[in-house]
Order: C-alpha cells, then structure tokens, then sequence
C-alpha cells in the first residue's frame, strides 16, 4: 500500500484487511468500517476530504445501500430531492438562513465564496489548472489528473479565478 500512498490501520486474518479498520486513500479521503477479504464489507462509512461523508452496507466492496451528507449538513435524497432542482435554485444556507439582500448575490453555498486563484477554475473539490490539467485541493494537495471529458465539463461550468467580459462588445 505505501507504493500507492494508502494506508490500513486495523484488524487482519491470513494477512488480509478483514474485521474493522480504517483505511486512508492518498486523497485523505478515508473509509472506517467492516472489512473482509481487504474489501469494504458491512457497516462502513466513507469520509471525504471536503467534509462530506457516505454512510452505507458495503457487500464485497460495493455499497448496497447507503446515504450521502454534504459537508454542510445536506442529506442526499434520491426520492424527494427539494435542493436546487428546476424550479428552486437557492443555495442550502439559503434555504436554512435566508436570502441576501437586494444587491448582494451569494456565488457559492460558502459565503463569503472561496478565492480561486488566477488562472485557476474552483471544480466543487480544490482548484483546476487548467495549463497541466490537474486538480489539487483547497490545501493545494495533488488531487488528480483531469481527463478530455473532465476538463472540457470544468472549462465549461465552474467559476474562474479571474474576470472575463461576456456579451455585446463593439468593434475597435
């Protein structure tokens, strides 16, 4: 595992991860739960760097059922899903706290929002450069590479760390 930057702190049988641990990807992400045959088995939950976590019953490594909590408190419903569908686009703290006033729009779900650095995109979990194609997190960890249908989907939608003029511009 140190070859690929994890790590296991836990139970073992014949020199496998199995019976309870915690198991730490190099993204820090990390999962605390039942293991069998080094895969995740039972009750495990998975707890991301950005704070979000996935509680769920793992059979042999792949989750049968199980709930995903936003780092900000929001509860994943596939069923009944009222958080910013079609028709209401407000942010979560919106939705608990209030709007802004007139005047004053709030970018993020985070508020004041996150500063992205120049020449960086703010892709939901760190910042994309968009020049190498890698994403590093907040903290400006190394993350992951981005592929072609990655980086076309981050050019395209996230925020940019600089301003850039849109609309009619005349001619010179």
């Amino acid at each position: 595992m140190e070859y690929i930057g994890s790590s296991y702190e836990g139970e073992h049988k014949n020199n496998r991860m199995e019976g309870r641990g915690t198991y730490t990807f190099p993204t820090e992400t990390r999962y605390e739960g039942e293991m069998k045959d080094g895969m995740f088995h039972g009750k495990g939950t998975v707890y991301f760097s950005n704070g979000s976590k996935f509680e769920a019953v793992w059979d042999h490594g792949l989750a049968k059922e199980g709930k995903l909590t936003f780092a900000d408190g929001l509860e994943y419903k596939e069923e009944d899903w009222e958080y910013c569908d079609g028709y209401d686009r407000r942010f979560y703290t919106e939705m608990c706290h209030g709007l802004k006033p007139a005047g004053r729009s709030q970018l993020t779900d985070l508020d004041p929002p996150r500063k992205i650095p120049q020449g960086y995109y703010d892709c939901g979990d760190g910042f994309y450069d968009p020049k190498t194609r890698i994403v590093s997190d907040y903290n400006h960890k190394f993350l992951r590479n981005a592929d072609d249908d990655e980086h076309e989907w981050i050019v395209r939608t996230c925020r940019k760390g600089w301003d850039q003029i849109t609309g009619y511009q005349p001619r010179k």
